[in-house]
């Protein structure tokens, strides 16, 4: 019975999160307060605080729910393709997904990691930054390998890896669901965009790699 209870708290919860996150995403976080996060979940306010200390944690709950959901469907989908160019273009394509709600159905919690990575302070920060930061290192390791194999031209890794995210990171600002551009439309064109200048032609031996090609500065979490 205790178990029972604990994971309907729990569904609960996640039905919280995902709500809040619609109206954080509609009006912003400055502009939405506790009380109308609870009257969207029809509760009181007193029992929205039941499940959460202040706004600040919600927010941070927000963010490692999407985090989470990222890094289930697209990270842990692509971390044994062998090819690193397959690796990468399909960690676009599901990337792009995600942000765009065709898969997972956490488009919301994701978008709010991109427009509110300032918003949260201290640990919580950290926590996030931290991931978002390990994901910065896969992206360069693949490009890096890539590169190194001949998969790809020579390239710097970092630059590389902020490319590919920056076309990602901004799609949720111009991408309208139900427009004229398909999800599909959009991730397929993105990564042909992205790969055919990388891709190193059949029977063309790459020049060999600058050693300034694998220098990396450190990685800001913010730009993540």
């Amino acid at each position: 019975m205790h178990s029972g209870r604990k994971q309907e708290d729990g569904e609960r919860y996640q039905a919280i999160l995902e709500t809040a996150a619609r109206l954080i995403c509609e009006r912003g976080y400055e502009g939405t307060s506790m009380q109308e996060i609870a009257a969207a979940c029809q509760m009181t306010k007193a029992g929205l605080y039941h499940h959460v200390q202040n706004k600040e944690q919600l927010l941070s709950d927000i963010m490692s729910y999407g985090m989470s959901a990222f890094e289930q469907e697209v990270l842990e989908k692509v971390r044994s393709l062998a090819d690193p160019v397959e690796r990468l273009r399909e960690c676009m394509r599901l990337n792009i997904h995600l942000v765009t709600g065709v898969t997972g159905g956490c488009s919301k919690e994701v978008i709010i990691i991109l427009h509110e990575h300032n918003t949260l302070t201290g640990e919580a920060r950290a926590s996030i930054d931290q991931r978002k930061k390990r994901y910065v290192r896969f992206l360069e390791d693949s490009f890096d390998e890539a590169m190194r194999t001949g998969r790809i031209r020579a390239v710097q890794p970092t630059v590389a890896a902020f490319s590919f995210l920056g076309m990602i990171l901004w799609i949720y600002k111009w991408f309208q669901p139900g427009g004229r551009l398909t999800a599909t439309q959009v991730a397929d064109d993105m990564v042909d965009l992205l790969f055919t200048g990388l891709v190193t032609p059949p029977g063309v031996v790459p020049g060999a790699p600058s050693p300034l090609s694998r220098e990396r500065p450190p990685v800001s979490g913010g730009a993540s």
